[in-house]
């Protein structure tokens, strides 16, 4: 019920003031936790203190900080662990960056080049970044793994290999950031190479043919002509896509069970 001098646009006006002046104390409450962390008051693996110590430390209230938790939680900086505590993470590459990959999940269809412009560009200074570092038993690692399917084998089949041959190609680069980035971004690709496999006869053959090629130039330790045919492995890719799929009509999407399989995150094709 409203008072005489308080029409309902200004009872309004105080609700949203109010959301308002609520999310800032969150946002206190979360850079007062970063700065915890970033000044090295906090290491990764370390307890954060009780809920109430901590509030009246940061000189905030207990709900705000419970809001601020559940926003680091969700980002990969701080672990709930139920009936112990709250801890700051690792803090490795891989789990922060794991917060890029699900909103990266909620692009759109005519996207999907953008994402393989920007995957060629960075997996070619990956691999050539590998081919500097890369051990005889990381190089017989990939080729078992590429003897493991041959070009006849089922779809999902083939891209989990093929997902698997790129997470290790560029997890051996030397810089986990770079790895965890391409892992991130790759998620939009995976219908496309799915699509691919399913509608182009000799897609299977062909990203074999070129898997290899680049694990011998590996093998040669060339790391231009491996970053060459990694550019061009994805190329092909970007094409192909470019050729079968017009301004105004998205990929069509594959069959259900493919579906579901292409849209695990953390995985990547071709």
């Amino acid at each position: 019920m409203t008072t005489a001098t308080e029409r309902p646009a200004d009872g309004e006006h105080r609700r949203r003031q109010t959301k308002r002046q609520g999310a800032t104390v969150t946002d206190e409450a979360i850079n007062g936790i970063k700065q915890m962390i970033v000044s090295g008051e906090l290491q990764p693996g370390d307890r954060l203190p009780k809920e109430g110590e901590l509030a009246a430390q940061l000189g905030l209230s207990r709900s705000s900080l419970r809001e601020a938790v559940r926003s680091l939680t969700l980002v990969g900086i701080l672990d709930v662990r139920q009936g112990d505590g709250t801890y700051v993470t690792s803090l490795r590459p891989e789990i922060l960056l794991d917060a890029m990959s699900f909103v990266v999940d909620f692009h759109r269809d005519d996207s999907v080049l953008e994402f393989l412009e920007v995957r060629r560009l960075l997996e070619s200074a990956a691999t050539a970044m590998t081919a500097q570092r890369i051990t005889a038993p990381q190089i017989a690692q990939l080729r078992a793994l590429l003897s493991a399917v041959g070009t006849e084998a089922p779809v999902e089949a083939f891209v989990a290999n093929d997902l698997e041959f790129h997470r290790l190609l560029v997890s051996h680069c030397g810089n986990s950031v770079l790895a965890s980035l391409l892992e991130s971004i790759s998620g939009p690709t995976h219908r496309a190479r799915i699509w691919r496999g399913v509608t182009h006869q000799r897609a299977q053959e062909q990203t074999l043919r070129e898997h290899i090629a680049i694990v011998d130039a590996l093998e040669h330790q060339w790391p231009e002509v491996a970053a060459a045919r990694a550019a061009v492995h994805v190329a092909g890719v970007e094409e192909w896509l470019r050729d079968h799929l017009s301004p105004e009509e998205p990929p069509a999407r594959p069959e259900p069970g493919l579906s579901a399989y292409a849209g695990r995150r953390g995985r990547r094709s071709n």
